[in-house]
Order: C-alpha cells, then structure tokens, then sequence
C-alpha cells in the first residue's frame, strides 16, 4: 500500500536487505548487536517489533526502526527473525501469515518450536529456517546452529550463514541436534561461568584479590578455547601437553577427577538436553 512507498523494495544483497525482527528480547538484541558491528546490515535497514518499548528503547540506541505492529515487520522485510517467547508464537504466526510471501525468508530462533510447526503455521511455500544461537552472540562469540525447512534452499542457508557468522561460530545441522546444542552451548556458558567462578575462588583462597583472579581466570578459558579452536587438537591431547611429570598440573587434575568433573559435566549437558526436548513437547 501507499504506507510502503518510503521503503525501497527488499532485495537480496547484503547491503539492501532488510531484516526484520518479532520480538526484542534479549537473544534478537544479542544477534542484532553482532550483525551491527560487523557492519553486514545497516541499522537504518533493520525493524523490530514487541509489544511494549521496554525491550525497543535499546533498539532504538542502535540506530533500529521500531514499531509495536508485527505485520508492519513483515511488510517491510525480507528477511524475518522470529524471536518471541514460545508459548506467544503461534498466536504471532497466526496473525502474520497473510502478509507472508514466496520472497520472505523466515528465520525462527523460538526454542522448541520444530519447524514442522512452523511449516504447519505458515503459508506452504514459506521458505522458513530455524536457528539456536547463544548469549555470547552479543560480543560476536556466538556458537549457532541452524536447519532449513522444506523450501529453503542453499541460497537461503548461505545468506543466512554469511550474516550470522559475523556472530561467531555457525554451523548447519540436522534438526535433531539443536536440542543438543541447547544443552551443550546455550546453556554451556552459564557451565562455563561456574567454573570460571570456582577457579577465581580456589586463587582467593591462596591469596590473590577477587578482581584479578575473576580477570586471570577468563582469560584463562580464553586462552584455552582459542588454543582448541586454532590447533583443531583433540582436548585430552592439549591437555597432556600441559602436564609435565611429577608437575603441578597433574597434581591438580588428580582432584578434578576424585571430584568426577568430567561425568558431573556429561550428566548436565544431559539434563540440559532432556529439558530443552521436554519443552518442545509441551
């Protein structure tokens, strides 16, 4: 309509897509952030929906389009990240799908929602991808994975992947692995941030200031991914290379093994991933 007359019409390449965002919460905003910054979409070109402005006032910082109209998000996009919360989706997905075309790509980072239920709750043809990003997205150290539906091809995926890896790590995966992922990578940082704690605490003990042991100690599980990433070495081999005979390292390794760090671990990505295929359930 004569509303759509200030838009250009969406196109493909990076620079003239416009992406468009249902809901505003804290992942969309961690993911919007990282496109940002890696300057793959300019803000002018981004639009998000929520209900209220308290989630659209940080959009807003960041140069963002704003509006409390979800289907004013489809119209002006063509790209479309669907990010409420999963029980507010199908309401949504009824409400925006007369105002989906063949030229959308819908994009859902819903948790639990398969994307059979969203083929099921969208038009048929609809090109629909879904996505598990996680927290660190925000400082581009994301780890995501993503499936495709039915009718996203392999233009869709590389579009998709080509934006996302400005968030860190992105991988394409069978859909029965993103509960996985849940478990191993969504949740895994707060895993990571209790283990950054108790080293930090185990250095407070021996005598050093809490501000510098946290500061030691992130830098420490830094240092170690980046070292697991770049080498593409097995862990355990990494491992034993830090564990000279007779050394302090060993030493220390020995109670993390009485202390069953390993099957503790095994048994919370386990949980983790339990809990994420239950909600899909319900």
């Amino acid at each position: 309509g004569a509303a759509l007359g200030a838009w250009p019409r969406p196109a493909m390449e990076a620079s003239e897509l416009w992406v468009g965002f249902v809901g505003a919460g804290r992942m969309a905003g961690g993911l919007v952030r990282g496109l940002l910054q890696a300057g793959k979409v300019p803000a002018s070109n981004i639009l998000a929906s929520a209900p209220s402005d308290k989630n659209l006032d940080a959009w807003r910082e960041l140069g963002c389009r704003t509006t409390h109209c979800n289907l004013e998000v489809v119209h002006r996009s063509t790209l479309v990240f669907l990010a409420t919360k999963p029980h507010i989706l199908p309401g949504v997905l009824e409400e925006i799908r007369p105002a989906v075309g063949s030229h959308h790509i819908v994009v859902s980072l819903v948790a639990g929602i398969t994307i059979q239920t969203l083929q099921r709750l969208l038009p048929p043809w609809t090109k629909v991808l879904r996505i598990m990003p996680n927290l660190p997205c925000v400082v581009q150290a994301g780890a995501m994975v993503f499936s495709r539906g039915a009718n996203a091809g392999d233009e869709e995926a590389a579009l998709l992947k080509s934006l996302l890896s400005s968030c860190g790590l992105c991988e394409e995966v069978p859909e029965s692995y993103i509960d996985i992922h849940t478990g191993l990578s969504g949740s895994g940082v707060a895993y990571v941030y209790l283990f950054a704690e108790a080293l930090a605490e185990g250095a407070v003990k021996m005598g050093m200031p809490g501000a510098l042991a946290s500061r030691i100690a992130a830098q420490t599980l830094l240092g170690a991914a980046k070292m697991l990433l770049e080498t593409g070495e097995h862990p355990a081999k990494l491992r034993g290379d830090v564990c000279t005979p007779g050394g302090t390292t060993i030493y220390a390794l020995h109670q993390l093994e009485k202390g069953a760090l390993r099957a503790t671990v095994m048994d919370a990505v386990e949980a983790a991933t339990n809990r994420a295929c239950d909600m899909a359930k319900d």
